[in-house]
């Protein structure tokens, strides 16, 4: 015992620590299932979450307080950590925004607010929060939709994102209810696990062309009949990062997979055209909605980010005339998203969500189609009160990407484009993504889901309401910065919202078009 003793003793010092470091090692890269940095990156990951854990206050006395970080600064992101992994998403001792700053938002409560009965369906299960309207019904279409959750998954390509972040998000989906937009990389098996799926298409026709890179509507439609579980087909016009431009994906994040999905060439950029060739202009392109309805009975709608207005003008005068339309309408607002832009259009082109979906929706409900439209908004509206706010204007659906992304692990590095992304969310390393652990990822995305429609649902019950469609452009004011001091929605977007048809939660839940039942 004394010559064991001994022999440790004459050891140096570094080489315990060696050791050390070296079982750590071993343990994040062969055990270490729940947490992907740590996994991908030994030691340096843990560095990182001792920083995280001290970062309020090195930000606080060093950097930057919680408010100050874009696209999302530490309190927004905290937010989403926190509901994500289950954790306390309170903050105490008041709020630390500066409410007297114009634009502010203030939702106005109600001296009572909503009285719920205890055999109402959200008295046990307030994450439960269908949309009020149904797509497809107003156009007749054989397979009409009301989507299961008011929060759902914006379009991000496989290809854009990693295998296991798409199969992650699509479980996730399937737990709380929400539909998984493919975006336009073309449907994989990875958004294959059960969740209600919105297939979109846009100028490549990925996964939908023939081998000349045209559309391709029979294939579309073969698409739908052997998956039913994709219950609406959306055309991207364009997209709130880069509006006008065509997608890229860069030949780095090309695989043999993604290149079979697809239908592309290896080994070289893909760079999506600027302009639809399927159809040219307004006319042609609701022929092709009502083409696309006929043939697969689903519904069919638009997503665009918002400039000028004078197409969209057009679009409602030929919708109003034909009786006939696009089911649904989604904006996108030009904070940008997930992908790759010139900083140019990143930064100055197309209008800011809430500046683009008034414009749009304000449009149509003064030729009177505002109704009979589903309208879905997407920009930095994964935080509820920017939900509320969405709300109140006119949407019916909200879209999230990057908050979607950061509830599965993303870190907010702003490397999407670079294939090197640290979380293993939007790259195609095999090594990067390999600590992603579907099992719990999905989980936390379905967590997050529940914990905005709960707390969104809370705000409205706050005001009076017993569904967020409720929302009214009266319930919501805006600091104006100067000597107005506050004025409503509906005084500062010169219109009023559209009253939408609601019986009841009951009734929402008893439609036997409510998604979720792909099994």
């Amino acid at each position: 015992m004394e010559s064991i003793v001994a022999f440790l003793s004459n050891i140096p010092w570094w080489v315990y620590v060696l050791v050390v470091l070296t079982i750590v090692v071993v343990r994040d890269v062969f055990f270490n299932r729940k947490h992907t940095i740590s996994h991908n990156f030994p030691l340096v990951g843990h560095l990182r979450f001792i920083l995280e854990k001290i970062g309020p206050e090195l930000r606080q006395y060093i950097v930057a307080n919680n408010r100050e970080e874009l696209p999302f600064n530490r309190s927004e992101r905290s937010w989403i950590y926190a509901s994500a992994k289950k954790e306390n998403n309170y903050q105490g001792f008041g709020t630390d925004q500066d409410i007297h700053e114009a634009s502010y938002h203030f939702i106005k409560p109600s001296l009572f607010g909503y009285k719920m009965s205890p055999n109402h369906p959200n008295f046990t299960h307030r994450d439960l929060v269908p949309c009020a309207k149904v797509m497809g019904v107003f156009n007749n279409r054989k397979r009409p939709y009301r989507p299961k959750s008011v929060l759902n998954i914006s379009a991000m390509s496989f290809g854009s994102l990693s295998a296991k972040a798409i199969e992650s998000l699509n479980v996730g989906a399937k737990e709380s209810g929400c539909f998984h937009n493919t975006g336009e990389g073309g449907l994989s098996m990875y958004h294959s696990n059960g969740a209600d799926v919105v297939f979109q298409f846009g100028t490549g026709y990925f996964g939908v062309r023939n081998a000349d890179g045209s559309f391709s509507l029979d294939t579309l439609v073969q698409l739908v009949e052997n998956n039913p579980f994709v219950r609406a087909i959306e055309i991207k016009l364009s997209q709130g990062a880069k509006p006008g431009k065509g997608g890229v994906l860069p030949s780095s994040k090309i695989t043999k997979e993604i290149a079979g999905i697809r239908g592309i060439e290896l080994g070289k950029d893909v760079i999506s055209p600027s302009f639809h060739t399927a159809f040219d202009g307004i006319d042609e392109m609701l022929d092709l909605v009502e083409e696309i309805a006929d043939k697969t009975g689903l519904p069919v709608g638009i997503k665009a980010a918002v400039g000028r207005l004078e197409q969209w003008t057009y679009l409602a005068d030929q919708m109003k005339v034909r009786g006939k339309g696009p089911d649904f309408i989604a904006i996108d607002g030009g904070e940008g998203g997930t992908g790759a832009a010139p900083p140019s259009f990143a930064d100055h082109v197309s209008l800011p969500l809430f500046y683009a979906f008034s414009s749009v929706y304000k449009l149509f409900k003064d030729k009177g189609l505002a109704e009979r439209i589903v309208w879905i908004a997407g920009g930095k509206l994964g935080l509820p009160a920017q939900g509320a706010k969405a709300f109140a204007l006119g949407a019916d659906l909200i879209y999230v990407a990057r908050e979607a992304m950061m509830s599965i692990g993303c870190i907010q590095a702003q490397i999407c484009h670079t294939n090197r992304c640290p979380s293993g969310v939007a790259t195609q390393n095999t090594w990067l993504q390999s600590g992603i652990n579907v099992p719990l990822k999905s989980e936390r995305f379905s967590n997050y889901a529940k914990a905005f429609r709960k707390e969104l649902l809370e705000l409205a019950m706050a005001v009076g309401h017993e569904h967020p469609c409720q929302f009214t452009m009266e319930d919501i004011e805006i600091s104006m910065g100067d000597s107005n001091y506050t004025t409503t929605l509906a005084d500062c977007f010169e219109y009023q919202k559209e009253h939408v048809a609601f019986d009841g939660t009951k009734m929402l839940h008893d439609c036997p078009h409510l998604g979720g039942n792909n099994e």
